[in-house]
C-alpha cells in the first residue's frame, strides 16, 4: 500500500522538479540608483525659439525634396513654415514632451504637387541647435509622402 501511495508522489515531484529546471524564476530586478530613478528635464517651448533651416528627404539615399524656414517666436507659441518665394504657414503645435515636438501644417498649395493641397504632420527630436524627426504629408487625393526632416537653428 505504501508503495502505491508513495509512486505517484514520487512522480509528481520528479515531474515539478524538471518543470522548475526548465523555467527557472525571474530574479528581481536591480533597485535603480538615485540619480537614474530621477525624471530628466524636458525641453520647454520656448527653447525651440529662434530661425530653422529645415529640409525634408525621401528615399535610400536621403534626396533632398524641400526646404523650408522654420520661425519659433520667443515664447514659444508662434510657429511658422516658409518654403520660398511663399507667404509663411501657420504651425501648430500639438504635443511635446522631453526632446520632442509634433506639428502640423496645413492644408497648404503643396511645394512637390502643384495644384494639390497637403497637410503636414512633423515629429521633431530637438538637440539643442539642431532637430532630426519624421515627416507625414497626406494630400487632398489621398496620397501619402513619408521621409525625414532635418533642422538647424541659425
Amino acid at each position: 500500500m505504501r508503495c502505491l501511495f508513495f509512486s505517484p508522489v514520487a512522480l509528481l515531484a520528479g515531474i515539478t522538479t524538471v518543470a522548475a529546471a526548465q523555467n527557472p524564476p525571474v530574479p528581481p530586478p536591480a533597485p535603480a540608483s538615485a540619480a537614474a530613478a530621477a525624471p530628466q528635464a524636458g525641453v520647454k517651448l520656448a527653447d525651440y525659439a529662434g530661425t530653422w533651416d529645415a529640409k525634408t528627404m525621401v528615399g535610400p539615399k536621403d534626396s533632398v525634396v524641400a526646404t523650408y524656414t522654420l520661425t519659433v517666436s520667443a515664447d514659444g507659441k508662434t510657429w511658422t513654415r516658409q518654403y520660398a518665394n511663399r507667404d509663411p504657414i501657420a504651425t501648430r503645435v500639438l504635443a511635446f514632451g522631453g526632446d520632442s515636438v509634433v506639428t502640423e501644417t496645413g492644408p497648404y498649395q503643396s511645394v512637390l504637387r502643384p495644384g494639390q493641397t497637403v497637410t503636414t504632420w512633423v515629429h521633431g527630436h530637438y538637440h539643442g541647435k539642431t532637430m532630426t524627426g519624421t515627416f507625414e504629408s497626406h494630400y487632398a487625393s489621398g496620397d501619402v509622402l513619408k521621409g525625414k526632416v532635418a533642422a538647424t537653428r541659425r
